[in-house]
């Protein structure tokens, strides 16, 4: 079983899937096809990524045309933020944000045209993506983290960047 929410962007849902937990641990099912099409998700995904970062790492704003990606947290806290970065929509630029973890096991569904970045809240965190395209970095877009169009509201002043995401706006 799983819960879909709609979010404030058109297209990008919350996702809640169901966890077992006993004196264990847990047991969750990250992706089940036949759960996802029944709330009427019926994307093929073909590329499964991961990223390990620490804290303070902050990842994005990136995306491309094509690709769905379905995100989640598979160890610690990230704050999760995505944007409208279709320049042919009247919701271009708007964005929301989410705070994912292993505890709340929350995953965000994500279309094309829309970016995403990851802020590490915790001292190390696995972030987990299933694409519906294989990564091709020539389509990809990016923006700057804190480009001043989209007025993003992050909780961090000096994010640890790499040298692509220190880049001004480019595409």
């Amino acid at each position: 079983m799983i819960k879909v929410s709609k979010t404030n962007l058109k297209d990008v849902l919350l996702i809640k899937p169901s966890v077992f937990e006993d004196f264990r641990g847990q047991y969750i099912e990250t992706f089940n096809k036949e759960l996802y099409q029944k709330q009427g998700i019926d994307i093929k995904f073909i590329q499964d990524d991961i990223s390990v970062s620490k804290k303070d790492v902050l990842r994005g704003i990136h995306g491309d045309n094509q690709t769905w990606k379905l995100i989640s947290c598979f160890f610690g806290k990230f704050y999760l933020v995505v944007v409208n970065c279709n320049k042919n929509s009247n919701d271009f630029g708007k964005w929301q944000s989410f705070i994912l973890s292993d505890k709340n096991r929350l995953q965000v569904l994500i279309p094309p045209k829309y970016g995403n970045a990851h802020l590490v809240l915790s001292d190390l965190t696995i972030f987990h993506y299933k694409q519906s395209t294989y990564y091709n970095p020539k389509a990809q877009f990016s923006y700057k983290w804190n480009d001043p169009g989209f007025k993003i509201l992050w909780p961090i002043k000096n994010p640890i960047l790499s040298q692509r995401d220190k880049l001004d706006h480019y595409i």
